[in-house]
């Protein structure tokens, strides 16, 4: 039941309404119950906070006890960006891996199955899918998030996934607004800046967007990104022009409209979160996404003060922000209506597996026979993007290691890779793990290196597979997910 704290007025409840927060912790602090009495209506989850499926629907059921309609939001792409499965890699393969099969019903089985498992878990709004053309192979933070490179095929996977995991009543959050595939600079660290005309906007990063639309998208996230053909000033989440303008005007879009984390560096380190927050509901968005980095009360404090803060002062229309908090109602109302749904829908464990097996691009060369003593896993590691953060395991020496008994494995990285992987491999079968082999000279180096010495190596590119097949065997599978790594492990094994 939904309770009210006393002496809180409209004005407060309405800037606590718009905040999506997050917290520490696998139980809720007294502070987020307590807001949620005040006016809170979201909080955002993160891996810290999830230790299984169980836990996190006591997590979730705590919340609603103090609040029934509250949205519990996460980010769970499935592939390398889960939360659910943080500690043991997903069960899903992510977009690079469905665009890669190209089967918009598979899509829509593998959405609608994430999110039967969400909402079973009682979370009700879910910050995907990426929507984003990757169309820069060199895109340091979308990459394998990226359903691929080519407009129609993202349009088409993206509707098809907002689809499925509404169906499970679980509100899609189609990003990153108006598209962050041709930045070659990641958010979290600094301002990207996408330099193009507006009619290949429009033709190119908008279509996925315009598709999400129509399948219905429930919501959508902007990015933190400067796109001066449209705004030369203001980055898209702080920007009337592409927030109210375009997506709500030229595009026709009624939704939620949700900002990317705003203690990301694009505005933390340019405006700072309190008049980030001010700008982008000023700008059109309705939700301040906060609490990937910053999870304590002080910040939603800060931000809510903010927000009356700037009503008073006139910065912020009263109406801008009464309406922005409405949209979140509206969206909170949705998801009540639509959690019958996923009661109905049959559950598919498997689903994610068969995906993982079709997206699968073998090269192999004459003579290539499968293994079958313990090899050397060598995991060339480049550095983990903050969006799918380091404390999530890849690879595939865990699934061979079931396949062969005794398999060793160490990951290497940086000049002399390859040299050390032969001095520790010593007369095993060489097995090398790579991630984006085409934006790692030190990678390419390094298989340089093992082939000249090992021609016998075998090779497993689980990121964009943006460099030529080589190996006596080349297993690319457009994503880190652990069912990816299963599958791979599968061919390499002959299983």
């Amino acid at each position: 039941m939904t309770t009210i704290a006393s002496g809180t007025d409209t004005l407060t409840r309405d800037a606590l309404t718009v905040l999506q927060p997050g917290f520490t912790g696998t139980t809720a602090p007294d502070w987020v119950l307590r807001r949620l009495g005040e006016g809170l209506a979201s909080v955002g989850l993160f891996g810290r906070n999830i230790a299984s499926d169980e836990q996190l629907a006591a997590l979730t059921a705590q919340l609603r006890a103090e609040r029934e309609d509250v949205l519990v939001a996460i980010d769970e792409e499935g592939g390398d960006v889960t939360r659910l499965e943080v500690r043991t890699g997903s069960s899903f393969p992510g977009n690079l891996a469905l665009g890669a099969v190209d089967d918009v019903g598979l899509t829509r089985q593998v959405a609608a199955e994430l999110g039967r498992r969400l909402a079973a878990c009682g979370v009700n709004l879910n910050w995907a899918p990426s929507a984003d053309v990757n169309s820069n192979p060199g895109n340091p933070v979308i990459g394998v998030r990226s359903f691929g490179a080519g407009t129609d095929l993202v349009a088409r996977h993206t509707a098809a996934y907002v689809t499925g995991l509404q169906s499970a009543g679980v509100a899609a959050c189609t990003k990153h607004f108006p598209g962050h595939g041709d930045t070659a600079v990641d958010s979290h660290h600094a301002l990207p800046r996408i330099d193009v005309d507006a009619s290949v906007l429009a033709e190119r990063d908008l279509v996925p967007f315009r598709a999400a639309i129509a399948a219905g998208s429930r919501a959508v996230m902007s990015a933190h990104i400067l796109v001066p053909a449209l705004d030369p000033d203001r980055p898209a989440t702080l920007s009337p022009r592409i927030l109210t303008e375009l997506l709500r005007g030229e595009l026709g879009y009624d939704g939620l409209i949700v900002t990317d984390g705003m203690e990301m560096q694009a505005i933390a380190g340019t405006y700072g979160i309190e008049r980030g927050s001010v700008l982008a509901v000023a700008a059109g968005a309705d939700a301040i996404c906060v609490g990937g980095g910053l999870a304590d009360e002080e910040t939603v404090r800060r931000l809510g003060d903010a927000l009356v803060a700037a009503v008073r002062s006139g910065e912020l229309s009263e109406e801008r922000l009464v309406d922005a908090a409405e949209r979140v109602r509206a969206l909170a109302r949705w998801t009540a209506g639509a959690r019958d749904a996923a009661r109905s829908l049959p559950a598919d464990g498997e689903v994610g597996l068969r995906a993982a097996r079709r997206a699968l691009r073998v090269t192999v060369t004459e003579g290539f026979t499968p293994l079958t003593e313990a090899p050397y896993v060598a995991a060339l590691t480049p550095g983990a993007n903050i969006a799918v953060g380091d404390e999530t395991p890849w690879g595939v020496a865990a699934e061979l290691g079931r396949l062969l008994p005794g398999t060793e494995t160490g990951s290497f990285a940086g000049a002399g890779a390859g040299d050390e992987v032969l001095a520790a491999a010593g007369p095993r079968r060489v097995v090398a793990v790579v991630r984006d082999e085409h934006r790692h000279p030190w990678m390419a180096a390094a298989l340089d290196a093992l082939l000249a010495a090992r021609p016998d190596t075998i090779v497993v590119e689980m990121g964009v597979p943006g460099a030529e097949p080589r190996g006596a065997l080349h297993v690319a599978t457009h994503g880190a997910a652990r069912v990816c790594g299963r599958a791979a492990a599968e061919v390499v094994a002959g299983a």
